[in-house]
């Protein structure tokens, strides 16, 4: 199992609308996701910042470049990038973080 890390940053103001939006995540999300590999994933929120930070866990971390091309993420993304940081192709403005600490 994987461990993977990022940060995004929401816009001001849009913290009630994300977490609602992902309080009613759809079902076709969450099962691509799962069908990637994807056990456990959190995100979470630095009220002074904006900046999410996600978290998840996966079988095979290669296999989230497999994401971008599908069309149920795709949607998702263009739900989501009035109230993020994000791209021209909509995908949100991600960074990798590096592990710098684990307490197994």
């Amino acid at each position: 199992m994987q461990r993977v890390s990022f940060k995004m940053k929401l816009f001001k103001g849009q913290e009630a609308e994300y977490k609602r939006r992902h309080d009613e995540i759809w079902p076709e999300l969450s099962d691509l996701l799962r069908d990637k590999g994807v056990q456990e994933y959190s995100i979470f929120l630095d009220d002074e910042t904006g900046i999410l930070f996600g978290v998840l866990k996966i079988t095979d971390a290669s296999r989230l470049a497999e994401l971008p091309g599908h069309p149920v993420m795709k949607k998702w993304w263009a739900y989501m990038k009035d109230i993020m940081e994000s791209n021209s192709d909509n995908s949100p403005v991600s960074i990798p973080l590096k592990e710098v600490f684990f307490l197994p």
